[in-house]
């Protein structure tokens, strides 16, 4: 995201930093996850008030946020650089992924 794109949403994570996206970057989310449209509220929680973050096995700068939806669990990966972070990706799973935890509720 540059520093001149619009911010959609800035959240606060329990590990101490922010994540931000862009609507343009949301819309790409939506886009290949057509069942997160008018889940936006739904990602915000998951980031400020997950049921438990994972540490990416692939990539030590990927936390995976986990909170329970309806029947699924939501999923919202972010990257983080120092305090800043971005979103890259949400969804819904069946199950928790593999790797470290590095936070619980």
């Amino acid at each position: 995201m540059g520093n001149n794109s619009p911010v959609l949403f800035e959240v606060a994570t329990p590990l101490g930093f922010t994540v931000r996206t862009s609507p343009a970057y949301w819309e790409q989310v939506v886009s290949k996850h057509p069942d997160l449209a008018g889940r936006l509220e739904a990602v915000k929680r998951t980031l400020g008030a997950p049921e438990q973050i994972r540490r990416s096995s692939r990539d030590e700068s990927v936390l995976l946020f986990y909170r329970p939806g309806e029947r699924h669990w939501f999923v919202v990966v972010a990257r983080r650089r120092n305090r800043d972070g971005y979103l890259a990706t949400a969804y819904r799973t069946d199950a928790i992924k593999e790797g470290e935890s590095v936070w619980h509720k």
